[in-house]
């Protein structure tokens, strides 16, 4: 406990906090106040309303409608997830049953064979001359791996009039996709109604773009790697295979079956990928399934595919959608790549989504910065007194953690690791250089969110399209920072809103904001994954670097500025301390560790 409890002072006293005065109100800084040991969590439209009440929020109808929409869903989803858990009970009987029939209808196949039945009727009406005429004919004219295709539909289509086709999953409630200008409040709204879900939904997820795309990449990965390794097994056929009366011709025959059976499963791999996207194992299978998607963007071909096959999948599943993004889904793709895959998922969207306009143009997170406090987060220029001022609060902070400053490691994704030079009691200093000068991505940026509180930059340059590579590695550290919600401490060159310049000498565009993560073997540590998009050694294709020109980049610098005055705010502050993971993982051992205690004492 006397951990949790100094690393709590360290978040309220390290900084200077005054109280906003109810004059001073605020629109699209999280709410973080709320009472977080009620058993249940207001719905989204009474927490706004409460918000409006206590002078922390200014009533906007725009606001309020999206909070409303996001209310009437949360209350169509309790009967929701127990339908769901009546359909997931009904499917597994029947996915068990259609199992049991497939092995059988293969067995039966399996024994013809060994009999030599299959050719009982030629023989009797054909010479052996014959017979091997038309076999050797059979084997030219056939494509290779045809009959094995021909032999799977005409099971699977026995199947279907054996057991009947998969029972139908109820209807889901519509979801919401809100779309509009940066600061206008779409992150707070769908955040308060994700915690609103807690306990009614058992299969929840938030995630970011980012972090969205990185696990899809990851899963498909993790799948790739999974069938080559069976593949190179040798002992590949299944033991209730080898447990069959056949000889080993048979057996041999049926694991080739299996096996093709997984390939054409394979095939489809983002639909492998989206059946346990979001399944919770320790909750089991059943039940229905939530996604709340933030800042749903195409920024390229694997983008648009992947997000076109998960999210796809996942909706006609019966999956509830919650997406935020600045533009309408009609609008996510101007540049037409992939234009049919693209045009499909739309409407998908909007069969699935009620689309929903959250209008306005004032950016809420500035309007309330300027009007409350003095920003003692964010030091600039780079002079003497800031470095000074900069360098004073990081040995407050560290004198208040407590600990020893080293230098640490943080486990990223598979298998790799990234260097933390400085580090202290969930509290992490780095150079902009160190963080946005290196090929490193959003992967890296995840992990020193997750595993630090506290995060203080030092040396930030202003950004003109010089610079543009690190440019669009600070913005992706900034939302993952923002999304992680960590306190942010930043020595720069400018003031935030000077610090990104320059858009009219060319697009702020790295081609390594479009490569993901995979394993690092034969010395490589990224996948590009466009070499199906045309992407050459030469550099990215025109038609992807011009997205990110113009609006798309406005977007992101606009986004990257309201959320770094956000972080500055006392209200984003106060939550540190209840929404980091950090923490969040402290409350969870001290919680484990009291009730063992307990457990432990009455046993005693």
């Amino acid at each position: 406990m006397r951990r949790i409890l100094s690393i709590s002072s360290l978040l309220n006293q390290g900084i200077v906090q005054r109280r906003v005065s109810n004059k001073y109100l605020i629109h699209a800084i999280r709410p973080y106040s709320e009472d977080l040991s009620s058993p249940k969590p207001p719905g989204p439209l009474s927490h706004f309303r409460n918000l409006v009440e206590q002078g922390r929020l200014q009533h906007d109808p725009y606001q309020e409608r999206v909070a409303m929409a996001l209310e009437n869903l949360l209350g169509r989803l309790e009967q929701y997830e127990k339908d769901m858990e009546e359909y997931h009970i009904k499917l597994a009987e029947w996915e068990k049953h259609r199992e049991n029939e497939r092995r059988r209808l293969l067995m039966e196949e399996a024994e013809l064979k060994q009999r030599g039945d299959l050719w009982t009727s030629v023989k009797s009406r054909r010479s052996k001359l014959l017979e091997r005429w038309a076999f050797r004919r059979k084997s030219e004219d056939v494509e290779p791996g045809v009959g094995k295709w021909v032999s799977y539909l005409n099971r699977e289509k026995k199947l279907d009039s054996l057991v009947g086709r998969r029972p139908t999953a109820p209807a889901a409630p519509k979801g919401l996709y809100i779309y509009g200008n940066v600061g206008s409040g779409k992150t707070m709204l769908m955040d308060m109604f994700y915690s609103a879900t807690d306990g009614i939904v058992k299969h929840r997820r938030r995630f970011h773009f980012h972090e969205a795309m990185l696990k899809i990449n990851e899963d498909m990965h993790k799948l790739w790697k999974n069938q080559v390794e069976e593949k190179s097994l040798q002992s590949s056929i299944s033991s209730w295979i080898m447990n069959l009366p056949f000889d080993m011709k048979a057996k041999e025959w049926l694991a080739a079956e299996e096996r093709y059976k997984q390939e054409v499963q394979m095939k489809n791999i983002l639909l492998a990928v989206a059946d346990k996207f979001l399944v919770d194992r320790q909750a089991g299978e059943r039940g229905a399934s939530i996604l709340c998607f933030d800042e749903i963007q195409t920024v390229d071909v694997f983008a648009i595919v992947a997000l076109s096959g998960i999210l796809s999948r996942l909706l006609s599943t019966g999956t509830v959608l919650v997406a935020t993004s600045n533009r309408a889904p009609k609008e996510l793709n101007q540049d037409g790549m992939q234009r049919e895959i693209f045009l499909n998922f739309v409407d998908k969207l909007e069969e699935h989504c009620e689309i929903i306009l959250i209008g306005g143009e004032i950016d809420y997170r500035r309007l309330i910065a300027q009007r409350s406090i003095d920003r003692v987060h964010y030091f600039w220029p780079l002079d003497g007194t800031a470095s000074k001022e900069f360098e004073k609060i990081w040995c407050q902070v560290i004198n208040q953690a407590g600990g020893t400053v080293t230098s640490n490691t943080v486990p990223v994704m598979f298998g790799r690791k990234l260097e933390v030079p400085e580090s202290c009691n969930g509290v992490a200093r780095f150079t902009f250089e160190y963080l946005c000068g290196r090929p490193v991505g959003a992967a890296d940026y995840i992990a020193v969110a997750k595993n630090h509180h506290t995060v203080f930059i030092s040396d930030i340059p202003v950004m003109s399209m010089r610079i543009r590579d690190k440019a669009r590695r600070f913005i992706t550290l900034i939302d993952e920072l923002y999304n992680h919600h960590c306190r942010l401490f930043c020595s720069a060159a400018s003031s935030i809103d000077d610090l990104f310049q320059g858009t009219e000498e060319g697009t702020l565009f790295d081609l390594e904001c479009f490569q993901f993560e995979t394993e690092t073997e034969g010395a490589k540590l990224r996948r590009d994954v466009l070499a199906e998009g045309s992407v050459s050694s030469g550099g990215a294709p025109a038609g992807i670097t011009s997205m990110l020109s113009g609006q798309e980049e406005m977007f992101a610098f606009r986004r990257a500025v309201s959320r770094l005055i956000e972080m500055q705010t006392p209200l984003y502050l106060e939550g540190v301390r209840f929404l980091h993971p950090y923490f969040q993982r402290e409350l969870r051992n001290f919680r484990n560790y009291d009730a063992s205690t307990v457990q432990h004492q009455a046993s005693s």
